[in-house]
């Protein structure tokens, strides 16, 4: 139970920092503190709603909490569509991997613990694709919202393949996460190609 505390604790500072560290330049304090409060609520939401009525489908109750708070937000104050959900899924990721270090070790699970070094990967990736992606050529519009984008594609497209080996990992829902985790990947990749190819 501590630990669960603390990690949920920990998880929450994290992506608050990460969150108002890549909007302070785009919006003031205020309205990134109203954002952010909004997505977590309604993180915290899906899981209470997850836990109550489908206990298997908490990371997907609790992604369409987080989805139903960002376009709460989204439309209450008009914001840029891509460098906003870019720094949702950066400061995810974190709070994933923590998620995935916690079952690792209540339950001593080999599957959650890679989970947990992919994921901690996957965020090194993110920030170095932050740093770099201006640089590549193929990347023509040269706009914000690639590192996010791409580092949400590569983690659900491993979520659906990994769905696929049947594999049991906390917060996977069985074959049907082929399905979910397979629609997020294209639906990212879609954005992604507008966002590459948008002026």
């Amino acid at each position: 139970m501590l630990l669960s505390i603390l990690l949920g604790i920990t998880g929450v500072l994290l992506f608050l920092y990460v969150f108002w560290k890549r909007l302070r330049d785009d919006y003031s304090s205020d309205i990134i503190f109203q954002v952010s409060t909004t997505v977590l609520l309604g993180n915290a939401l899906g899981l209470v709603v997850a836990k109550i009525f489908l206990p298997s489908y908490f990371f997907w109750l609790s992604m369409l909490g987080i989805l139903i708070g960002f376009l709460l937000m989204f439309f209450k104050f008009k914001l840029r569509l891509f460098e906003t959900l870019e720094a949702i899924i950066l400061a995810g990721l974190p709070m994933i991997s923590l998620m995935f270090f916690k079952d690792s070790v209540i339950n001593s699970s080999l599957y959650s613990f890679l989970g947990f070094v992919g994921t901690l990967v996957l965020i090194f990736i993110s920030y170095w694709l932050d740093l770099n992606y201006k640089s590549f050529n193929w990347y023509k519009s040269g706009r914000i919202g690639f590192a996010g984008l791409l580092s949400g594609a590569v983690f659900f497209m491993i979520r659906s393949i990994v769905a696929g080996f049947g594999i049991s990992v906390v917060s996977f829902t069985g074959t049907i996460d082929i399905v979910l985790s397979g629609s997020v990947f294209l639906i990212l990749v879609g954005l992604l190609v507008y966002l590459g190819r948008s002026k």
